[in-house]
């Protein structure tokens, strides 16, 4: 009953963001078979050093929202948000070590040398901090609840984007790029029955408030929106390391 209300009341709203998932250019010349090695290792370099921005505050943005959503009755989508949220504490740690990693090989063989912290520190693009907004938004906004919403979006992009991404990077940087890919292998792996408890959470809270299924739809296509734009960010970013590389 959840998976048929998901796709009937929620996956219309989400339909036109997943599919630039395929489309969009960016993502294109990244997964693309003649792409330059350099571009996809500089990729992962920006996706976790930038990454750490967005996904230390994730635990508690799910904690919250789950504190909100209890507080306007829907109790037990509430209760599952606060016992998902220990589940994500500490992932950023994860970015931070692939990103020193990555750093350490990449100056082995290429240029310019890269400063790992220098790279942590990098001021946030406009998608990080539009990120960051969505989720402190939803939750004090009418409807925390749509936290569930941002959780599926992502969550499942680890399921139908990192596989792919992981090929690539093996295929043009060697296999022992995985000892450097820590965040994206797990979450590639754990997102698979996270996303399954996402459908069943949102199934249940459709179920409770069909009729906010629009602005719980909405806020899951624009958290999608965003972060697809933040990986468009890394691809450019990484491709401005090669034109450093070339000068």
């Amino acid at each position: 009953m959840s998976k048929k209300l998901v796709e009937e009341l929620y996956a219309p709203h989400v339909k036109e963001a997943r599919e630039r998932l395929q489309t969009h250019p960016a993502l294109k010349a990244l997964l693309d078979p003649k792409v330059d090695p350099a571009l996809v290792e500089g990729f992962l370099i920006q996706l976790n050093s930038l990454g750490v921005y967005m996904t230390e505050p994730v635990d508690g943005w799910i904690r919250r929202a789950g504190e909100a959503t209890v507080k306007m009755g829907l109790t037990d989508v509430g209760n599952q948000l606060i016992t998902h949220a220990k589940h994500e504490a500490g992932h950023h740690l994860m970015m931070i070590e692939d990103t020193k990693s990555l750093v350490a090989r990449w100056n082995q063989h290429r240029t310019p040398k890269l400063d790992a912290e220098a790279l942590l520190n990098q001021a946030p693009t406009q998608a990080m901090k539009d990120y960051r907004a969505i989720h402190e938004d939803t939750i004090v906004g009418p409807m925390p609840a749509a936290q569930v919403a941002i959780e599926y979006e992502i969550e499942n992009l680890s399921v139908v984007f990192a596989p792919g991404l992981m090929d690539q990077a093996k295929r043009v940087l060697g296999d022992n790029i995985m000892e450097a890919m820590s965040f994206v292998k797990e979450h590639a792996e754990i997102d698979v029955g996270h996303t399954a408890l996402n459908e069943v959470m949102l199934g249940k809270l459709l179920s409770q408030v069909p009729e906010k299924a629009e602005v719980v739809g909405k806020t899951g296509a624009r958290a999608l929106e965003i972060y697809l734009n933040f990986m468009a960010d890394c691809v450019e970013r990484a491709g401005q390391m090669l034109k450093s590389a070339a000068a």
